[in-house]
């Protein structure tokens, strides 16, 4: 029998909302606040996905203000495919409220937004038979909007508020049969998250709840993935059905920490007495009839394109000036520019971190630079691998406090930076120089998550410079709605990288 594996797209990839056109399925994530926004991928099968860019690619889109706060911006998409058109409707927390966007093509270009004025987050879209187009929000209400003007024809009308539990949200509306779904999920996107349902005649009301609720959830199991939640239904071609929805897959001592953010998690779906049973959510599930794997893909950018691949992201905006690709050829350049949240001048171009074990390199040329390799939650939860004046340095934020905790001479000229992260019943890799990092000081042997190694390679020479604790860098330390980011980052003049390696290595 063949099998997958869950998470089918891992790191930082919550609130998936998912839709079929033919044989091909598309899917969208939250961004928060990142740029570009809300990324999108294409399967055959529900299970090898490929990200085929972002929906929100322009800052006449998206419009992320440079105070936007970490976990602000983007929140909960939907995306639905209705008479030829792509529709991805999301609320901009730090902006413009609830809006939505078309294009024909799920590569785009997608248009402009169009201001949808409904409270609350988490907006969904519907259709009727009549052609009225149906705006479902947190909380549970319902509006009958015109999706082309943004104009509300109808409502907001409170529907169902749920079984109870805290934060009722992420609504889906669905119209099956003769009845209409109203799916939703509820007791907040931590370790009680858990998915309900409910149905009427009208998307109006009045809704039955199901008589199962809650349909899927893991609160209070000790399964490997946790905080299930944040779905959304989609049929196959073969019409069964399934589920896309967020989890977690927390590591450590208790209460456990989850790095690399909310993730996204597929299980089948069955229909019994006209109501969908789902989960539990398994690591490993027997798989779809359809099965497209997809080509391995390069691990490796030598930024040899005339755009950044679609996984590159930057915290609230990429400024024109802050990066080129033509400046020297077949490298990023990354020049400082004005003050950010963190740091002055602060330019960071960064991918998801998607396995728990990986290996990170960057080359570089740092030469009159203050720059090098940062692992981010947060603005105050990240740890950097710098390279200014001749010193490479490890320097560990954590919430108020910034210090250096290692140092080390290097020679002018380019240079190779090292990440690794291992689990932490992993043992450390041997280096060149034992001896070299005091574990006690950086906080090896503690009961975090993982380890992360940081090193850096002159000539034939790699030199370990310090081994730090994953759980400072968690969502359970830092809070918020991410995961972690790694890439390069300048704060003061110009770096060239010639390639950037990201390998997971579990």
């Amino acid at each position: 029998m063949r099998t997958y594996d869950n998470p089918v797209i891992s790191g930082f990839h919550p609130d998936p909302s998912v839709c079929r056109v033919g044989e091909d399925h598309y899917l969208v994530c939250s961004s928060f606040e990142y740029f570009p926004g809300v990324p999108i991928f294409h399967s055959r099968d529900l299970v090898h996905w490929r990200q085929i860019g972002n929906v929100l690619d322009r800052p006449s889109q998206l419009g992320l203000p440079p105070d936007a706060p970490a976990s602000g911006g983007v929140y909960a998409p939907t995306l639905r495919h209705h008479d030829g058109l792509f529709y991805m409707i999301t609320t901009n927390v730090s902006a413009r409220g609830n809006f939505l966007v078309t294009a024909e093509r799920p590569e785009g270009p997608w248009s402009d937004p169009v201001r949808i004025d409904v409270p609350g987050i988490d907006p969904d879209l519907a259709w009727d038979d009549d052609g009225n187009c149906w705006c479902t929000t947190s909380g549970n209400q319902v509006s009958r909007i015109d999706p082309l003007t943004g104009a509300v024809l109808e409502g907001p009308i409170p529907v169902w508020s749920g079984t109870g539990g805290k934060y009722p949200e992420a609504p889906h509306l669905f119209h099956i049969g003769e009845w209409w779904y109203l799916l939703m999920s509820e007791g907040g996107t931590e370790r009680a998250h858990a998915v309900s349902i409910a149905r009427a005649r009208s998307p109006r009301g009045p809704y039955e709840p199901g008589p199962a609720n809650p349909i899927l959830t893991h609160r209070g199991t000790d399964r490997p993935i946790q905080s299930t939640g944040h779905a959304d239904l989609v049929q196959a071609a073969d019409g069964t059905w399934w589920m896309v929805l967020l989890g977690t897959r927390p590591r450590g001592h208790t209460p456990e920490f989850h790095v690399l953010g909310r993730e996204t998690f597929l299980t089948p779906v069955r229909w019994v007495d006209g109501w969908p049973v789902a989960g539990p959510v398994e690591e490993r599930h027997a798989a779809p009839a359809a099965w497209h794997p997809l080509p391995a893909e390069s691990s490796r950018d030598d930024f040899d394109g005339a755009v950044l691949a679609p996984q590159w992201i930057s915290p609230r905006g990429r400024p024109d000036g802050s990066w080129s690709l033509a400046e020297r050829p077949g490298r990023l350049t990354l020049h400082a520019t004005g003050p950010t949240l963190d740091r002055p001048g602060h330019t960071f171009i960064g991918r998801r971190q998607q396995h728990h074990d990986c290996r990170i390199a960057a080359h570089l040329d740092p030469t009159g630079a203050r720059a090098g390799l940062s692992v981010r939650l947060d603005e105050a939860h990240h740890y950097d691998l710098e390279v200014h004046d001749g010193q490479a340095s490890v320097i560990a934020r954590i919430g108020p406090l910034r210090r250096c905790v290692a140092g080390h001479p290097v020679p002018p000229g380019p240079l190779t930076l090292e990440i690794r992260v291992r689990t932490a019943d992993v043992p450390p890799p041997t280096v060149t120089r034992p001896g070299e990092v005091d574990r006690e000081r950086t906080g090896v042997g503690g009961h975090g998550p993982d380890t992360l190694a940081f090193s850096v390679h002159t000539g034939d020479e790699r030199v370990l410079l310090a081994e730090l604790d994953g759980r400072y860098l968690s969502t359970e330390v830092a809070t918020g709605f991410t995961g972690r980011v790694i890439g390069m980052y300048v704060t003061e003049g110009s770096a060239a990288f010639d390639w950037f390696d990201y390998e997971g290595t579990a």
